[in-house]
């Protein structure tokens, strides 16, 4: 049977299908494939079996927790801000960045650190995966791990799809590699700027609508190529503020692996 294809820009809604299954042949496994490349940091823990062969949109079995990820590939226009506004309210954070962002900013990879963020992996260089070999996947994904370990990071074991593209067989592949994918409950869409028809308002509204239980609300730190706007970053005090007022407690995606 061949698997099914589901492809959604972060900068696009989210389908409803919360998880995509891998066939019966294809159970993920942790172990790396014969002439696979060793992964170049300090070895990571097993995986938790129940994360694997998913495209978590949740963290599972959180409770009132919500998870605050941003995505890093293009500019760093907005970090700085982000920053300020997590450290004023005490708030940690999951930052996935590409290998080429990491290379390109390693000065902005260290104040993420240095305030205590997590990262995760968004690939090297952000192509779609379901047109990918398995080996080109491997290539993408340990060539934005070595980047981002050569700037004193570690993104294991959280990977984010470019584009929202996965299929079953790349999540078996991701899986494999060492890594639990990890999709959104919430995209913003801050990313479409004003240009694009989104405000700070909705950018807030879309958060507040779908907040629930293991929430995970992506963000991006860039500024949108037209427009110059940053609305994830303008909107993201009054963001925390409405979580937290809603009687939500905000934790990086490692809350995934604590059960």
């Amino acid at each position: 049977m061949t698997p099914t294809t589901t492809t959604t820009d972060s900068r696009s809604p989210t389908p409803s299908a919360s998880t995509v299954s891998p066939e019966p042949d294809e159970s993920p496994s942790v172990e790396p494939e014969p002439g696979e490349s060793e992964t170049v940091g300090p070895p990571v823990a097993a995986l938790p079996e129940a994360l694997l062969g998913r495209d978590l949109e949740e963290l599972p079995g959180a409770g009132n927790v919500v998870a605050l990820t941003f995505d890093a590939g293009a500019n760093s226009a907005a970090l700085a801000r982000i920053l300020s506004s997590l450290s004023a309210d005490q708030v940690k954070a999951t930052f996935f960045v590409t290998g080429s962002w990491a290379q390109a900013n390693r000065g902005s990879v260290g104040l993420i650190l240095a305030e205590g963020h997590r990262l995760g992996n968004h690939s090297m260089s952000h192509p779609g995966f379901t047109q990918m070999t398995d080996a080109q996947i491997t290539e993408e994904i340990r060539g934005a791990e070595a980047a981002i370990l050569a700037a004193d990071g570690d993104p294991r074991p959280f990977f984010r799809f470019p584009f929202g593209e996965r299929d079953s067989r790349v999540i078996a592949t991701v899986n494999r590699l060492g890594y639990v994918a990890v999709r959104w409950s919430v995209d913003t869409l801050g990313w479409k700027g004003t240009s694009g028809g989104a405000t700070q308002e909705t950018v807030l509204r879309r958060v507040v609508d779908g907040l629930r239980p293991g929430a995970i609300i992506l963000m991006h730190i860039g500024s949108n190529p037209e427009d110059g706007t940053t609305l994830d970053a303008d909107a993201l005090p009054g963001i925390i503020k409405e979580i937290k007022t809603a009687g939500y407690s905000l934790a990086t995606l490692d809350q995934m692996l604590a059960g």
